[in-house]
């Protein structure tokens, strides 16, 4: 399922059902439209975002993972399969598909220039895709470290932030030459970093029940500023800049349900 939830009053105002494994969700703001990719039968289902009625059911192919949109093209980019990315109109017309030597795990897009930068841990790199091609244009180590699956950008400072689970570090490279600019220890098994641009901080969730928040002094210099405690398996986690609160996913744990506990970062 998708829970849909009102967060000025904390409670599930919806539930989407019917799904395989929903792992990828994002919502088109023109058309107002939900755009959810499946893990375990590799569709990607388009529901009405306010009537929540499906719209249209695309047959990508298998583990349809994380989605991201280019507001600029208004085109939408989705992981998927053994490795690739496939981009979509707002019309969910598929109109590119770049091929990878691995799964993407996350990836982000430049605002101000034609790149993605894609996590592909199954091949130990980062993968460079220039999205006006289609085509993957440079590729980059994470050195000893494995396991690389969030990721976060610092486009203004052209820093990529990259958190690996094996050992845990969190590397920052340098997205002109790839070249790792600085290792930080970070929270275990994590599988959301965050890059709070406003006041200059990282956010990573893992499941070894810890948030680590690492405040930017400048592009190669950081330090640790909290260590805090969740729930053991707490991983997956949204930062909203606009509101200033992180959202973190806690699963259900013996007579505990499943919940959002909701962090609001320090001014």
């Amino acid at each position: 399922t998708v829970e849909v939830i009102d967060i000025k009053s904390g409670k599930v105002v919806r539930e989407i059902a019917g799904l395989a494994e929903p792992q990828g969700v994002l919502f088109e703001p023109e058309k107002k439209r939900l755009w959810i990719a499946n893990g375990s039968d590799g569709k990607v289902r388009i529901f009405d975002g306010q009537t929540f009625q499906p719209v249209k059911s695309i047959e990508l192919g298998e583990d349809a993972d994380n989605i991201r949109r280019d507001p600029a093209t208004q085109r939408i980019f989705v992981g998927y399969g053994n490795g690739g990315i496939a981009a979509f109109d707002p019309e969910g017309n598929k109109v590119a598909d770049t091929k990878l030597d691995a799964h993407p795990e996350s990836f982000q897009l430049e605002r101000n220039g034609p790149r993605i930068f894609v996590n592909l841990p199954n091949s130990r790199k980062v993968g460079v895709i220039d999205r006006t091609e289609s085509a993957v244009v440079a590729s980059w180590t994470t050195d000893d470290a494995q396991a690389n699956f969030p990721m976060a950008l610092d486009e203004a400072n052209s820093r990529l932030f990259i958190v690996c689970r094996s050992p845990a570090e969190l590397l920052v490279l340098d997205t002109k030459s790839g070249a790792v600019m600085a290792k930080l220890p970070v929270v275990g098994d994590s599988d959301d970093v965050f890059y709070d641009q406003k006041r200059k901080r990282i956010y990573a969730s893992g499941g070894e029940g810890v948030i680590t928040v690492y405040q930017q002094h400048d592009a190669d210099h950081y330090s640790k500023m909290a260590q805090i405690e969740t729930v053991k398996g707490a991983r997956t986690s949204l930062f909203v800049p606009e509101l200033g609160r992180l959202f973190l996913a806690v699963r259900q744990q013996g007579a505990n349900p499943a919940a959002i506990r909701v962090y609001e970062v320090a001014h």
